[in-house]
């Protein structure tokens, strides 16, 4: 009988032995130059034998004010090296705030609810079933109270009850699992794009536990999906400033204020992708956090193509022709995402990417540039740098795009369609519940590391690059996919049929 698997031909063998030991000695390459020198001199030295190196020794003329001047610089040096240091951003903990399951919105639901509400508007109903079709998203999802009314109350009472529930949860949770108290946060970041009363969410939080008349409290408005990573990045600077302090950043979207009631398509889409959620996340820069946290901070990197007209109006608050508000959805997004990655992807590659993928990816540069520019341009592996990506759950066409720009596998999308699956679009909390969802799998060591990217309005990509600080143990019995991570990854088709 024939072999079940066929046999690997040798050329392939060699091809694949070849790639490898060039990674190896690429990466490895100043290493095994300083071992080579150190081994030089070390047999050189046995050559020469006691004697000769006593008299190489004395040759020297090592003055005491020499020596003294010697070690003055290296001890300046030292000094600057360690003043000039930047503090290590801790992440101690995060908490998801999970929806109870009363909340959820069917499709069915969904559906029914817009017939009755867009009664004398059929082709908006049918264009928004198309879209739940091919959305992603899954039966379990979440909407507040107020947008399952009918009619929907849109007002600011719903609103502000919507952002109590969703954030006070959300720190309530982190307080339990990291065993903070208020008194000990310094630092106070909240991140809400839409909703922006008076006082502010910030002030809200300041307000419900009593935290310290010193705080240091800001409010991000406006920003889009990416203002987490925007809060991160804030509160990393805040950190490099403030020693021996607590940074806790808030990101939430509030849905209730922005649930789209007219027939624009282009302004109803929203209404299908996004879902309540948000998520408490405990930054510090103590030293003393260092073994309990769960992991540091190595980079964060902010693009902004707000120059560009196209970029800055893609997506877009506005009134409709009959004086609806809601956010426009440009038909040209993917594309002006794309760009903005390739510009982010373009600072953050040499920060990340080992010597091999930075060495090939100029190589193909300097060919096409100078040889034929025809040639397709190299794309780095950067499977080769993190474990693990963590895209923004913005709909399915965003993961599919960047898991082809990539070329990641369908493990390394997982997490994130499956948040889209279970939760939607939670806007700039996704990545957390992508984060939580890799953690309760058990798939999270030390020493791995996480990439988290981001898109908001503006048009922003903003990227950060997280590396685990303890293996983390699996627990179905924790954190927002308590009860149902056994369930997944579950698969659906790309067309879900039958949502009437």
């Amino acid at each position: 009988m024939p072999p079940i698997f066929p046999e690997p031909s040798n050329s392939f063998i060699k091809l694949k032995h070849v790639k490898l030991g060039y990674q190896y000695l690429a990466n490895h390459f100043l290493t095994i130059i300083l071992i080579l020198v150190t081994l030089s001199f070390l047999l050189e030295a046995v050559w020469l034998g006691p004697d000769e190196l006593l008299c190489l020794w004395r040759s020297l003329h090592l003055e005491p004010m020499y020596l003294l001047c010697t070690s003055l610089l290296v001890i300046l040096v030292a000094t600057v090296r360690f003043m000039s240091k930047t503090q290590t951003v801790f992440l101690i903990d995060y908490a998801c705030y999970k929806p109870p399951v009363t909340y959820r919105v069917p499709f069915s639901m969904f559906i029914e609810h817009s017939r009755l509400i867009l009664k004398d508007n059929p082709r908006s109903i049918e264009f928004q079933a198309r879209m739940l079709e091919r959305s992603g998203l899954g039966e379990e999802t979440c909407l507040p109270r107020a947008i399952r009314c009918l009619p929907p109350k849109t007002n600011m009472e719903e609103a502000r009850a919507e952002a109590v529930l969703v954030i006070f949860s959300s720190m309530d949770s982190l307080f339990e699992k990291t065993g903070l108290k208020p008194k000990d946060i310094n630092i106070l970041i909240v991140n809400c794009s839409l909703f922006c009363p008076t006082p502010s969410l910030s002030a809200m939080v300041i307000n419900k536990y009593k935290l310290r008349q010193d705080i240091k409290s800001f409010n991000l408005s406006g920003m889009g999906c990416s203002a987490g990573l925007i809060s991160i990045n804030l509160a990393r600077d805040l950190l490099q400033v403030h020693a021996n302090s607590n940074a806790v950043v808030v990101s939430t979207e509030i849905i209730t204020p922005n649930f789209y009631r007219g027939s624009e398509r282009a302004m109803l889409l929203p209404n299908c992708l996004f879902r309540m959620g948000g998520a408490a996340i405990l930054l510090s820069n103590r030293r003393s956090n260092q073994s309990r946290a769960k992991y540091r901070l190595l980079h964060l990197v902010r693009t902004h193509n707000g120059a560009v007209d196209k970029a800055y109006r893609c997506v877009y608050e506005e009134q409709d022709m009959e004086g609806k508000a809601g956010i426009n959805l440009s038909k040209d997004l993917m594309e002006i995402a794309g760009e903005a990655l390739k510009s982010n992807i373009t600072t953050i590659g040499p920060l990340v990417l080992p010597a091999s993928e930075q060495l090939l990816f100029l190589v193909m540069l300097i060919r096409r540039k100078f040889f034929n520019p025809e040639w397709k341009p190299y794309i780095p592996d950067f499977k080769q740098a993190v474990e693990h990506f963590c895209i923004h759950a913005g709909g399915r066409a965003v993961i599919d795009q960047l898991q082809k720009n990539l070329r990641l596998s369908a493990e390394h999308v997982e997490a994130s369609r499956m948040t889209l699956h279970k939760f939607g679009n939670t806007s700039s909390s996704s990545l957390w519940y992508e984060m939580s969802y890799i953690e309760s799998k058990g798939q999270m060591r030390k020493g791995h590391r996480v990439w988290q990217i981001a898109f908001g309005s503006g048009f922003k990509c903003n990227s950060a690059i997280w590396k685990c600080n303890r293996s983390i143990e699996a627990r179905a019995d924790d954190g927002p996919w308590k009860d149902c991570i056994n369930r997944y990854p579950v698969h659906f088709p790309e067309i879900v049929s039958n949502i009437d």
